[in-house]
């Protein structure tokens, strides 16, 4: 998977949440997502929920319920928001309550929260409606905190997909795939949710998390997550199994695997007044 910021390229560059299309892409096979994408840090879940006033937590934009699970595994009482009733049923299964809405659209019926989170979401919102809404539901000293993956997988890796994805979709509204190191691509997406936040009001000085780690993928494992990825979703079957052909065909003249650098960031910000 190329690193983070070339899933929010193309047309809606700068203003992701309006590429509605591709957020609710996801769901095409949502038990893929739900089986392939990876966990996210414990010390960052911690970090979330180490200063809440209680636990009750929104985890906005849930998809499948991955993070929605492991703050439910740290004490916290979750209700997720999701627009993909299909990504929702997954999170259901696995006991997860949620609502299917747009969190701009969503209700919450005069619920409030002690934590807000948004795992791989926070790019599908309006940057400064969201942290508005956020800050309408959570406590004072409640906090909200948006996070991603940034994937670096080796350059033999990205330098196939990168191929094979422009010869197969040289007009893609995506742009061209990233062949560089992960380095500091991500700014981009930080600097607009911590610009939605600071404009909102409501929150104090948005602060940034950086969290490192690394994964073992086989040649297997790597092809049935690739697919998951935004500018893939939507793609037709015959030319995505020739991206993934080529990327396979990398992966085994690298002995069948590799391990991968992952870094997971974070904005977050703490509620500050009297309500």
């Amino acid at each position: 998977m190329p690193i983070l910021p070339q899933e929010h390229s193309g047309p809606a560059e700068g203003r992701p949440h309006q590429a509605r299309e591709v957020a609710q892409s996801f769901g095409s096979d949502a038990e893929r997502y739900d089986r392939t994408r990876p966990r996210y840090p414990d010390a960052l879940v911690e970090a979330v929920t180490a200063a809440a006033p209680g636990r009750a937590l929104l985890d906005v934009g849930c998809g499948t319920g991955i993070g929605a699970r492991q703050f439910r595994d740290a004490g916290c009482t979750v209700l997720g928001i999701d627009p993909d009733a299909r990504m929702a049923g997954v999170a259901r299964r696995s006991g997860i309550e949620v609502e299917v809405a747009t969190f701009e659209d969503w209700d919450p019926d005069g619920r409030r929260f002690d934590m807000v989170a948004a795992a791989q979401a926070w790019h599908w919102i309006d940057p400064v409606a969201g942290a508005a809404k956020a800050a309408r539901v959570l406590r004072r000293g409640g906090r909200l905190a948006a996070f991603w993956h940034v994937f670096e997988p080796p350059a033999e890796v990205a330098d196939a997909f990168a191929a094979a994805f422009r010869r197969e979709v040289p007009d893609s509204p995506f742009g061209r795939p990233s062949n560089g190191r992960a380095g500091g691509a991500y700014e981009a997406i930080l600097d607009r949710a911590a610009d939605g936040i600071r404009t909102a009001g409501g929150f104090g000085d948005p602060e940034r998390w950086r969290f490192d780690w690394e994964r073992a993928y086989t040649r297997d494992e790597w092809l049935d997550l690739l697919p998951t990825q935004g500018s893939l979703t939507r793609l037709a079957p015959e030319p995505l199994a020739r991206v993934l052909e080529e990327v396979g065909a990398a992966i085994d003249a690298m002995g069948g695997g590799f391990t991968m650098s992952t870094t997971t960031v974070a904005v977050a910000a703490v509620r500050t007044g009297t309500a």
